[in-house]
């Protein structure tokens, strides 16, 4: 009777290798429907007198640093402010509120006292259609609260393909089969070597398993190359981690909350970083900037239970202080001293030298919001580096990123060109240049 040698290894290999591609195809089928989320759009419809869409944009870049629409802040909350005010009278106080106040216009007079005598900026550089534009974004009704959906059973979309729970569902229960396949391919092989007069050999049970795979080479060398290739794995990303400071979150000599100020008071981030619009970098605010609010804030304003609030209502004031102190501001006698002191900020996000990057171009041009790179940053409270800014970080955005023609004619012309080209109505970065070279090196 001839001996071979024992069948549950082969089956195991066999069993273990359908498994492996059936596991990959199922995570690659998870990935793909996870990854086509829904996309709506909700058209704004202008309203009479302006348009609600311009009116917010600037709104943000002039109104926002001082007003809210439901709430007061410096000044006061300005939803339905035509229905309070004449639209004629608003036009004039916008423009000049100080020349109206001088005037001895009653309404002028009135909201000038209720409002601590604080006299408003002057914005005579709005046209009248700028301003219905505003006073177009002010009349829209307050949205309702959106609901938060439960995590849980039923907390996966419905849009957003099948849940992970379902998937690894499946998966368990394919396993289980092939498992139970593992045996009945076992014992089948059994049978026909014993019907063939085939005695299979046993493994030695006494001897160590160290042993057994020491003596099959096999295993050993796919054992030693599989250790090779994890190894350099690991130490290749490990290098690649080198120079990258994702989450860099360094203490400021001055506290600033991006959570409170972005956030809960919503002033625009080209407010304070205005040549993010048209310079090469965002710019760190000059103090002067932060004086245009805080000649009149000198203390806390929040309720210090409130959830935005980290710290207390005296840190946050002696923050303030420190303000003062930089800029020589004599918060009892309302006047400068003269006495400055240079504050010396940690740069949180460096770019290599031979790295060029220009913000207006994505600002100004390509309409790109400050979040997509810098992360939530009314939600940080210390500011950090939210993104990689890697080289691949960089060139995966290029190639997923629409380049946004409405109203743009700095692309129009080449768009038109290459749409023809490539027979596609909306191009990438990637296709219309954004992967050369020269775009980001010198």
């Amino acid at each position: 009777m001839k001996k071979v040698g024992n069948h549950k290894s082969i089956s195991r290999i066999i069993t273990l290798s359908l498994a492996f591609v059936i596991s990959v195809s199922l995570s690659s089928f998870a990935q793909d429907t996870a990854a086509a989320p829904a996309a709506t759009a909700v058209a704004a419809a202008p309203a009479a007198g302006g348009n609600p869409v311009l009116g917010k944009a600037l709104f943000n870049a002039n109104c926002a640093a001082c007003h809210k629409l439901d709430s007061k802040m410096t000044g006061p909350a300005l939803r339905g402010v035509v229905e309070r005010h004449d639209k004629a009278w608003l036009h004039k106080w916008i423009k000049d509120s100080k020349a109206l106040i001088a005037s001895g216009d009653a309404d002028a007079v009135k909201v000038f006292n209720e409002n601590n005598k604080i006299a408003m900026t002057a914005f005579p550089q709005l046209s009248d259609a700028d301003i219905d534009n505003i006073l177009a974004f002010t009349s829209e009704p307050k949205p309702a609260a959106e609901k938060i959906p439960q995590a849980g059973a039923e907390g996966a979309s419905k849009e957003g393909g099948l849940s992970n729970n379902l998937i690894l569902g499946l998966l368990a229960g394919i396993l289980a089969v092939l498992v139970a396949m593992l045996f009945m391919v076992n014992n089948v092989l059994n049978k026909i070597a014993k019907s063939n007069g085939v005695e299979v050999a046993e493994k030695p049970k006494s001897l160590p398993i160290w042993k057994a795979f020491a003596r099959n080479q096999f295993l050993v060398l796919v054992s030693v190359i599989l250790l090779m290739l994890a190894s350099a794995y690991f130490i290749y990303g490990y290098l690649m981690q080198v120079g990258v400071d994702q989450n860099y979150a360094p203490i400021q000599p001055i506290h600033y909350s991006h959570k409170i100020h972005a956030g809960d008071n919503g002033i625009e981030c080209k407010y304070c970083h205005s040549s993010a619009r048209v310079s090469k970098n965002a710019g760190i605010p000059s103090l002067n900037v932060c004086m245009n609010c805080h000649k009149n804030i000198s203390e806390f304003q929040g309720d210090k239970d409130s959830t935005y609030v980290d710290y207390t209502k005296e840190y946050y004031t002696a923050e303030i202080q420190k303000l003062y102190d930089a800029v020589g501001w004599d918060k009892t006698a309302q006047k400068y001293t003269g006495k400055q002191k240079p504050v010396k900020w940690v740069r949180i996000h460096n770019l290599p030298d031979f790295v060029y990057f220009n913000h207006s171009q994505h600002v100004s041009v390509a309409g790109v919001e400050c979040q997509t790179c810098h992360g939530p940053v009314q939600t940080f409270e210390v500011m950090k580096q939210f993104s990689p800014l890697t080289m691949g970080w960089c060139v995966n955005c290029h190639r997923q990123t629409d380049v946004k023609i409405e109203g743009n004619d700095y692309y129009k012309k080449i768009h038109e060109e290459l749409s023809k080209k490539y027979g596609v109505d909306k191009l990438t970065a990637a296709q219309m240049g954004g992967l050369e070279c020269g775009k980001c090196h010198y």
